[in-house]
């Protein structure tokens, strides 16, 4: 590896109307860039700060940019693993590190990662709202076959329902976001069957992963905010059915590409998800979602602009990112 400069730059993109969770909204995606070069060839990386997991913009901006030297030394992507943990800050160099050795190699992303990319169909995301204003932004998503759907409030099962009677062919996956109890889970799961869920993301907050275990799955759970990294897969493989990997937990999309791997041979279902980032966030992502059962990558649908080169949607379908834009 050759040594490399780097740099970071604070990005703010609007986002189209309001993004809401149960726990919060927002009107626009903060994300960092980070730049590494060689003064000849330049690699970028995207990330996407996020406060459920102790993460502000100064805080992960100051571990990048700690990273200099260390970048100046030559480091692989390999070593960059021991170097930093896991997280925002490292998934933006990585990802960087991923597209320089790409453009410096003149050699595409699928043969440097040996993986095929080909089209996925991706999950849109509907905000929590209302059970009626839900419906109507179901009933609004009619070019998209599979949505996610945003719960964690007290009127879960009328928005399950109100959702699912204005959308009776679509696929759907509610994400819950640690917004169920132990008191309500059954109640809750039973709705989701009736309705014909998928799958369901992080019911229960991320202490309670053990209550799981007792009670019967009869619709898939996946674990999002339990799970960071390979090493908690043996534990989380007790309670949950599936495992929701994104790039921002596990620092980047050669960690992300080994937890794959150990999903796969503990038998889990495998979500690519994103936070509400740009193209340049997606286009590492789209590697792993090669090996994913649910890809969940609509960030720049949710966002006013893209950048230049993003990715191309029809529909559910995203395309190949370019390697104008990236690997």
């Amino acid at each position: 590896m050759k040594q490399l400069v780097l740099s970071a730059k604070f990005e703010n993109w609007p986002i189209r109307g309001i993004f809401a969770l149960s726990r919060g909204s927002k009107t626009q995606a903060e994300v960092i860039v980070v730049s590494v070069t060689d003064g000849v060839t330049t690699g970028q990386g995207e990330c996407v700060p996020y406060g459920r997991y102790h993460e502000t913009m100064d805080s992960v901006m100051a571990e990048i940019m700690a990273m200099k030297p260390v970048l100046a030394s030559a480091i692989s992507r390999q070593e960059l693993l021991q170097k930093m943990p896991a997280g925002a800050a490292r998934n933006a160099i990585d990802c960087a590190l991923w597209d320089f050795e790409c453009k410096s190699l003149n050699i595409s992303i699928s043969d440097h990662s040996k993986t095929a990319i080909e089209p996925l169909l991706t999950a849109f995301t509907i905000s929590f709202d209302s059970a009626d204003n839900m419906a109507s932004k179901v009933r609004e998503a009619e070019a998209f076959s599979l949505l996610k759907l945003k719960m964690g409030g007290e009127d879960d099962i009328m928005r399950i329902a109100a959702s699912r009677q204005a959308a009776p062919d679509k696929q759907l996956i509610i994400d819950a976001n640690e917004g169920w109890t132990t008191g309500n889970l059954k109640d809750m799961l039973h709705c989701c069957h009736d309705n014909a869920v998928e799958l369901v993301e992080q019911p229960l907050p991320v202490a309670q992963d053990y209550f799981l275990e007792e009670i019967d799955h009869i619709v898939p759970i996946c674990a999002d905010e339990s799970v960071h990294e390979k090493a908690e897969l043996e534990i989380l493989s007790k309670y949950y059915d599936g495992v929701n990997i994104k790039l921002d937990k596990t620092g980047g999309l050669t960690a992300a590409l080994d937890m794959v791997t150990e999903a796969k041979k503990r038998d889990l279902t495998i979500m690519v998800g994103c936070m509400v980032g740009t193209s340049l966030a997606m286009a590492p992502a789209m590697v792993l979602a090669q090996y994913a059962d649910y890809v969940d990558l609509d960030g720049p649908l949710l966002l006013e602009n893209d950048r230049q080169h993003g990715l191309v949607y029809a529909g559910s379908l995203v395309e190949p990112p370019s390697p104008l834009l990236w690997g």
